[in-house]
């Protein structure tokens, strides 16, 4: 049990990694996400083409094998990542295309008859979208949002693989020096993951919570 305790502060240092990860992937992940639902809803053919196919490739793809490519397999092209660089680029790619099917189905359920009240009171399109229709769908999507941050703090730790330094590698680091303690490290870090995906719920739920008083 001491030894289980010795490595909090090395866990921690591995879970911080691990939230950067995520939070920089959902960062770059709503913005790339949304713009992807903009273009398939609003966008010329061969760009929602585009999108369509991006979505469809990204999705269908395990999210290990997209990991592989660009730490191992893109170094055949020319083109070698680091292991955290790698790990942010599949994470916010991979991310994205979740996101862009939620903030697609959110923005669809915003009544059509916002934007034609919109325009005739004088507002531009992005006006319209950016003041009416955005804050809207960004309620709808806010509970979806929250399930797809949860789930991407859980697969960072597929970035181990690729040997960044975040709470499953320190764990697998702890138990190579001692014998005996597997069940216990993997409990501890599996604590650990819950205790933060508990805290984010929380404050995803206040968000939540203060989007639907105002709408």
């Amino acid at each position: 049990m001491d030894i289980v305790l010795s490595n909090i502060p090395f866990f921690l240092k591995g879970a911080i990694v691990s939230l950067q990860l995520t939070i920089v992937a959902m960062f770059f992940g709503i913005i790339l996400g949304l713009g992807v639902a903009v273009v398939r809803m609003k966008g010329i053919r061969p760009l929602q083409w585009f999108a369509q196919f991006y979505v469809s490739i990204i999705r269908g793809t395990p999210i290990l094998v997209q990991i592989f490519i660009a730490y191992y397999g893109f170094p055949d092209v020319g083109i070698t990542l680091s292991p955290m660089t790698s790990a942010y680029i599949v994470l916010s790619i991979n991310v994205s295309a979740y996101l862009s099917e939620t903030f697609r189905g959110a923005l669809l359920s915003v009544p059509k008859g916002q934007w034609e009240a919109a325009s005739s009171l004088g507002l531009s399109p992005w006006q319209t979208f950016r003041r009416i229709i955005l804050p809207q769908a960004a309620r709808i999507a806010i509970p979806p949002m929250g399930n797809t941050f949860i789930g991407m703090l859980k697969e960072t730790s597929l970035v181990s693989i690729v040997t960044v330094s975040d709470l499953l590698l320190r764990a697998q680091q702890v138990i190579a020096q001692y014998y005996g303690y597997t069940l216990l490290i993997y409990i501890e870090i599996a604590i650990m993951y819950w205790i933060m995906s508990i805290f984010f719920t929380a404050i995803l739920n206040r968000v939540e919570a203060r989007l639907a008083k105002a709408y």
